[in-house]
């Protein structure tokens, strides 16, 4: 999800919380620095922030300089928007004086960003009522249930108005490369994920792939085993005779199983699976309808497009051409 009718930010302010995670921050901030090399101007420019200005230590042990602190009188001077960098235990890493902080970093009418768990600390601040937002897969169901004015998904990244969300890991980079395309062109974009060995660039409506057993819970050991060898044998899927005999039950067990936690049948969540794998080679690769069909188990391409076409409402090849709208 990507809508703003805002002056899109240049200069950044990257707010380092305690356990925030290097690899996202880096993943925000290199793209930054590639497009200035690329482009050759200085077009984006930025800076870290620390509560106290003093060392940040990030999750993996490494600590990152803060140039300023919260408190420092010229922090915010010259910044468009202000980047939350989240990690591990985040709640505990949530303080006052930095919840106060960004309150006056809105009331100043600079934007305010996050990535990775940075999301819960604008949430808490009340910053994203009325705002959608990404944050990492593992933090959907806490947000939600946390902050019910919050309107949270599985994209990989949300641009709503003078608010900027990211789901964690490397997804900083294409949030950051939709940016660069739209001030300085798909050319520029383009040379920066080239150099990052970038092979596709992710969209604001992509959604972050969810492991099965997060979605579920503790509900049925059996039933994640089931699912579980399902994702495994997506090219020569196994019989519903051999998934009930590997996870130890019959076939009417099985079957009951699926319904009463996930509402359907084995053979359609096998079936969901496949289409859903098929999705990411159309959106992650050149093959051609009839090498994706093959690799995800469809025996001829006539049934492999009316499956897909039944699960997302268009064609494969309007996945392809990018005309969902007109399927």
């Amino acid at each position: 999800m990507a809508k703003s009718g805002l002056k899109l930010p240049s200069r950044f302010g990257f707010l380092l919380i305690n356990d925030f995670t290097l690899i996202s921050m880096s993943s925000a901030v290199e793209p930054l620095r590639m497009a200035n090399r690329i482009s050759g101007k200085e077009f984006y420019s930025w800076r870290t922030i620390g509560e106290t200005g003093e060392d940040v230590v990030a999750s993996d042990g490494l600590s990152v300089n803060a140039e300023y602190s919260i408190d420092d009188p010229d922090v915010l001077s010259d910044l468009d928007v202000v980047v939350v960098c989240g990690g591990r235990r985040i709640a505990d890493s949530t303080t006052e004086p930095v919840i106060g902080w960004l309150k006056l970093v809105s009331k100043r009418r600079i934007a305010l960003g996050a990535i990775c768990t940075g999301t819960y600390i604008l949430a808490k601040a009340g910053l994203l009522d009325g705002y959608h937002c990404s944050v990492h897969w593992e933090n959907i169901s806490e947000i939600a249930d946390l902050f019910p004015k919050v309107s949270v998904g599985r994209s990989v990244f949300s641009i709503d108005r003078d608010r900027y969300t990211c789901s964690g890991g490397t997804a900083p980079v294409d949030m950051m490369l939709y940016l660069v395309r739209r001030q300085l062109g798909p050319e520029v974009s383009a040379g920066v994920a080239e150099q990052f060995v970038y092979e596709r660039i992710r969209r604001s409506s992509d959604q972050q792939r969810v492991p099965f057993k997060h979605t579920i819970g503790n509900k049925s050991e059996k039933l994640i085993i089931a699912v579980e060898l399902m994702e495994a044998n997506i090219r020569e899927p196994i019989s519903q005779a051999e998934l009930a005999s590997y996870v130890g039950l019959s076939l009417r067990q099985l079957e009951r199983l699926f319904r009463r936690h996930l509402g359907c049948t084995p053979s359609r969540q096998y079936r969901q699976i496949r289409l859903q794998r098929a999705r990411e080679l159309f959106q992650q690769s050149n093959m051609s309808l009839a090498e994706i069909a093959s690799l995800t188990g469809f025996v001829s391409n006539a049934h492999f497009s009316k499956s897909y076409k039944e699960l997302y409402g268009y064609s494969p090849s309007a996945e392809r051409s990018g005309s969902r709208g007109s399927a």
